[in-house]
């Protein structure tokens, strides 16, 4: 690989880590492609295909060069996460960066009313996205307005579940894959299993393993190690 065929365009396929943020992946991507090809000019384009969420590992797509201009395409792709959720409590943020809250007896709920719930999330459905999110709110992101205890109003929204399979009970956790369209967000989607279950839930691991046509599998092994390869 040479500085002009990154200038050109590639694709790099991360595996990130958790608690990074996705800026932070693609600076530390930056740096390294700098530092061994000096050629490389200062307003080098580089940038990510979908945001992950700090506390979600997995499948992060870097594009190059000319590439970025392929970034909507892919971020418009479907996707896929591996997910797990705990019911019978409740978190602010829906996932694991906010305390425990409102803990409800679950002992009545059963496998199969489990197995009904997710059924019932199939298909075109009205989201709202958590308060703590990147969504802009009058110019502010809208975690920021909610890390300062502001109260914040987040619109529904329409979104596609394409399927959701490999399910494993063992409450109060509950894991499957969902398969869906853009702008789900897997979070919203463990707070409104919980509340169709009338005990609450939320998000406490998120991996995502697909984009499109691009799997985690084929993605680097070695992400903190600088161990990347390259996916054409």
């Amino acid at each position: 690989m040479t500085a002009e065929e990154l200038q050109s365009g590639h694709i790099f396929l991360l595996d990130k880590p958790l608690d990074w943020t996705s800026f932070q992946a693609v600076n530390k991507m930056k740096y390294k492609l700098k530092r061994e090809f000096k050629e490389l000019p200062k307003k080098f384009k580089i940038g990510h295909a979908g945001t992950l969420d700090p506390r979600a590992t997995g499948l992060l797509i870097v594009c190059t060069g000319k590439f970025t201009k392929k970034i909507p395409e892919i971020q418009d792709a479907p996707k896929e996460y591996w997910t797990e959720i705990k019911i019978g409590v409740q978190t602010e943020s829906y996932d694991t960066e906010k305390p425990e809250i409102l803990q409800t007896d679950f002992s009545h709920i059963t496998e199969e009313q489990v197995l009904q719930a997710l059924e019932r999330f199939i298909g075109e459905i009205d989201q709202k996205p958590p308060v703590f999110s990147a969504i802009k709110i009058d110019g502010n992101r809208a975690y920021d307005l909610a890390r300062k205890g502001e109260e914040v109003e987040m619109k529904s929204r329409k979104t596609t579940i394409h399927y959701i399979n490999d399910i494993e009970i063992n409450l109060p956790f509950v894991s499957f894959t969902v398969g869906c369209s853009k702008g789900t967000y897997i979070r919203s989607l463990a707070h409104d299993i919980g509340q169709e279950l009338k005990v609450g839930a939320y998000l406490t691991q998120l991996r995502r393993t697909k984009i499109g046509n691009y799997s985690v599998n084929d993605a680097t092994a070695d992400f903190i190690n600088d161990d990347f390869k390259i996916s054409e």
